[in-house]
């Protein structure tokens, strides 16, 4: 944790998604516990679910000010967050936190028109056809063309943090947080229709150029962020924004993230 959290008790701020469950949290940590805008805090409280904190966490990197994030689970997964307890003890649980740094991706899309639009991801940049007609995608790695041409409803690069998301459901693989990796992972591959994505080393550049824009236009999601009727998507790991989430002592996301290994 941040040396000048350590010193002292932190300042707090609470961040809180649109749900009943998550407003009735709310109102009873404010019974407890002071609360200051998140520009003047040393910690962001997020409560919700993995959506929420998502949404914080971005919205920091967006103002620039970047401080540790702890998340209460009051949503479906929770996969980012911790376990709701005693409001009381709020305070002491976030001074005993372990912390883990992660780090978004970046990614560059140039449109149709010329035009170039950046965005952050946390989770995973993902391409997506626009209509009934599949995408036609030239993969390159480090500038070199890895696969000439890819039929699919999609792909996807996820970060280890991301890799239980999005990609596991497409079948990707799940990546430790310590692995320095990436996951190339496909959407319904149908030319090679074998092909189950590549393991890239975190420090590579992924470039995507759609072939044939006006057919089969093509989407690319940033997390949440949609930009439409793209030609091409450079991708590489941000490593100048990265983030800290703060975890109760044995409960943290790379035990989650090896755990989730061995679920059937």
């Amino acid at each position: 944790m941040h040396a000048s959290i350590m010193r002292k008790t932190p300042a707090l701020a609470l961040l809180v998604s649109d749900t009943p469950r998550a407003a009735e949290a709310a109102e009873a940590l404010r019974q407890d516990n002071a609360f200051v805008p998140l520009d003047e805090a040393d910690v962001a409280v997020v409560l919700g679910g993995d959506g929420q904190m998502l949404h914080t966490l971005h919205e920091m990197l967006d103002t620039g000010h970047v401080i540790p994030a702890y998340g209460l689970n009051l949503g479906t997964v929770g996969f980012l967050m911790n376990k709701p307890k005693s409001s009381r003890l709020l305070s002491e649980r976030i001074t005993r936190a372990k912390q883990l740094t992660i780090t978004p991706l970046a990614m560059t899309a140039t449109l149709g028109s010329g035009k170039q639009e950046t965005r952050l991801a946390i989770n995973e940049v993902s391409l997506l056809r626009e209509t009934r007609q599949t995408a036609r995608l030239e993969v390159s790695v480090n500038g070199k063309v890895r696969m000439a041409e890819l039929y699919c409803d999609g792909v996807l690069v996820a970060t280890p943090a991301g890799s239980t998301a999005y990609n596991l459901s497409a079948n990707g693989p799940i990546l430790p947080l310590t692995s320095a990796l990436v996951a190339l992972t496909p959407i319904s591959p149908f030319r090679p229709r074998r092909w189950r994505g590549a393991i890239l080393p975190d420090h590579y550049e992924i470039t995507f150029r759609v072939l044939d824009p006006d057919k089969r236009p093509v989407a690319v999601v940033a997390d949440q962020k949609e930009l439409r009727d793209i030609i091409e998507v450079q991708v590489k790991v941000a490593r100048e924004q990265q983030l800290t989430l703060l975890f109760d002592p044995g409960k943290t996301l790379e035990e989650r993230i090896f755990a989730e290994q061995f679920q059937v």
